[in-house]
Parts: structure tokens; C-alpha cells; sequence
């Protein structure tokens, strides 16, 4: 099975992991993902508040080139959560409003593009793998359990509500997530903060409440007794793993949770050696829990980003 791939900024930079890793647990479902063409940024969250007329022009655009993609079978897939929040919230209003798709494919013209609303299925990626690919084949791929790791399932707070085109999941407590975790063979705890905001952006509007928000879901994880935490959003893992030493410090706090991506975990329980999945390249070091089911991950693949390349809040007064 063929789909369109819109891979979204974040893949290309702080998430490649999740890109390397997510192309390496599907390969053996015969899944085939088409990535699109010259395809540009989702705007991310702040730039429909801005523009309006002009975010919907610019992700338009996106599905305008999905659907001009023969191997995309009318679905794009977007492994991003705010992406896929975008390319949802736009198919669904230009579907609804007519005088809207005629703004944007005035817009769209310029480029030699046009729309037609109400063919397009935006989907994420936990969507294609728990309900495409399924629970059942992907138990039988697993060659390695996660036997007594203790999985924090995250799923943030965009992929499942509100939901527009495309629900798979109960917006108020989803558990897709946490099944695909337990065919993994790992204990999953029932976390109480799985479907909260990590903040987003926060950080750099109000540090203080960025950071707290932030603090809520590291401590619920730490009253757990929570080995790793796993999520499938780069922006919700880069909040938990690279501010996490922030938070730390303002609250005097010693978390120390790694924060892994779900088609990382579904590699090692399929037998994927770490080192191809990207694994090692987080702040937050995963080596210490994943030992506890016999992974080691090389020296040469702990190479941490830099936090350099990353938006880091100055921060806040310590309480």
C-alpha cells in the first residue's frame, strides 16, 4: 500500500530520528510511503492566527501537491502532530466553504496549483500503523519484547481531538498508543497525563508556564515509576527531552526520564538495531532504561544534539 508522505519540517532537523525510525518499522509491513514533491512548511501553530487567508494558501498548497502524487492514493500521512492538525483543520474548511477554496486556489494559481476539497484523507502515522498495518501483524514482527520496561504513553494533545477528518482514537482518553505498546511486550503504565499539553510553544511566549506545563507531565511519568516516556510528536519530544535539565533547575527537581519515539520502540521489539533508529541522539540519555531490556546502544550513536541549534527559553526567576 502506497500514501502520500509529508514529513514536516521537524523531520528533517531536531526529529530525524523519528523519519529514520518510522521508515525502518514499517519496511517489512510493505508499506511505501511517496514523499511529496516540493513540499513546504505547515505554517506550524502561530501562523493561522496571524494570516488566516495566507496559512490556509500555504498548507493548501501541500495537499494541492498530494493530490497531483499517482502513488498517494488520495491519503497523506503526517507523522508530525501539528502537521497533521494543519492539513486536517484546512481540508475540513475548505471542504465546508466554498467561497474559501476559490481565495485559496486564487492563491494557489500563482504556482500553477489548484484544489479540489473532499477527496483527501489527512491521516497521522499511529492511524496507518495501529489500524492499516494492525496490532496482529505487528506482533508477529516481534522477535524482541520490551519485557519490563515501563512505558509512559504520550500522545499530547493535537492527534485525537478535536477531531476533524479523520478520528481514530476517543478524544478524552485515547488508548491506540498504549496498545501497540503492550503487543511490544512492554508494561504500560496508565498514564493520567497522556492526552495533555506539553505546551508547544510555550516556552518562548511565558517561560514560567511553558515550564510547568512541562513539570506536570515529567512528575505524573516519576509517581509512575516510569522507565521511558513515548510519544509521536517531535514537538512534544523535543519539549520533554531538551528542556527537561531546565526544568530541573528552576524547580529543583532531578527528573531524568528519556523520551523515545513509538516507531523507535516498535524497531528494538522487532529487532532493529538501535543505531538505525536513531537512538542516541536524544538529550535525556535512554542507554540506563533500555539496558534493562538488553539494548545497548554504541558510544558513537550518543551524540547529542546541540542545544545551539534548538529555541531555548532564557530562563525564568527560580522559585
Amino acid at each position: 500500500m502506497k500514501y502520500g508522505y509529508y514529513p514536516g519540517c521537524s523531520l528533517e532537523k531536531n526529529a530525524a530520528s523519528y523519519h529514520v525510525s518510522a521508515m525502518a518499522a514499517i519496511k517489512p509491513f510493505g508499506i511505501e510511503f511517496v514523499e511529496l514533491d516540493d513540499w513546504n512548511c505547515c505554517g506550524a501553530t502561530e501562523y493561522i492566527s496571524l494570516n488566516l487567508m495566507a496559512s490556509y494558501a500555504l498548507i493548501a498548497r501541500n495537499l494541492a501537491i498530494a493530490a497531483k502524487t499517482a502513488d498517494a492514493n488520495q491519503q497523506i500521512v503526517a507523522p508530525c502532530s501539528a502537521c497533521y492538525l494543519n492539513l486536517s483543520k484546512t481540508e475540513k474548511y475548505l471542504t465546508e466553504s466554498p467561497s474559501l477554496t476559490e481565495k485559496v486556489n486564487i492563491a494557489l494559481k500563482e504556482g500553477g496549483l489548484s484544489y479540489k476539497p473532499g477527496n483527501m484523507r489527512v491521516r497521522h502515522l499511529l492511524d496507518i500503523v495501529v489500524n492499516d498495518i494492525g496490532y496482529d501483524a505487528i506482533a508477529s514482527k516481534v522477535t524482541k519484547p520490551l519485557k519490563g520496561l515501563r512505558v509512559a504513553p504520550y500522545y499530547g494533545c493535537m492527534i485525537v481531538r478535536p477531531s476533524l477528518t479523520s478520528q481514530f482514537d476517543d478524544p478524552e482518553y485515547p488508548v491506540t498508543l498504549d496498545k501497540l505498546m503492550q503487543v511490544l511486550g512492554a508494561t504500560v503504565i496508565d498514564y493520567p497525563m497522556k492526552a495533555h499539553c506539553c505546551g508547544g510553544h510555550m516556552t518562548q511566549i511565558s517561560q514560567a508556564t511553558g515550564l510547568e506545563l512541562i513539570r506536570q507531565l515529567l512528575q505524573s511519568a516519576a509517581d509512575y515509576e516510569t522507565d521511558v516516556i513515548v510519544t509521536l510528536c517531535p514537538m512534544c519530544q523535543l519539549n520533554l527531552d531538551a528542556y527537561q535539565s531546565d526544568v530541573n533547575k528552576y524547580f529543583k527537581t532531578k527528573f531524568n526520564i528519556p523520551i523515545l519515539y513509538f516507531t523507535q520502540l516498535m524497531g528494538l521489539a522487532m529487532g532493529i538495531e538501535a543505531r538505525n533508529l536513531g537512538i542516541g541522539k536524544e538529550f535525556i540519555d535512554a542507554r540506563p532504561a533500555l539496558a534493562k531490556i538488553g539494548v545497548e546502544v554504541p558510544e558513537t550513536a550518543k551524540k547529542k544534539p546541540s542545544k545551539e541549534e534548538l529555541p531555548m527559553p532564557k530562563m525564568p526567576e527560580e522559585v
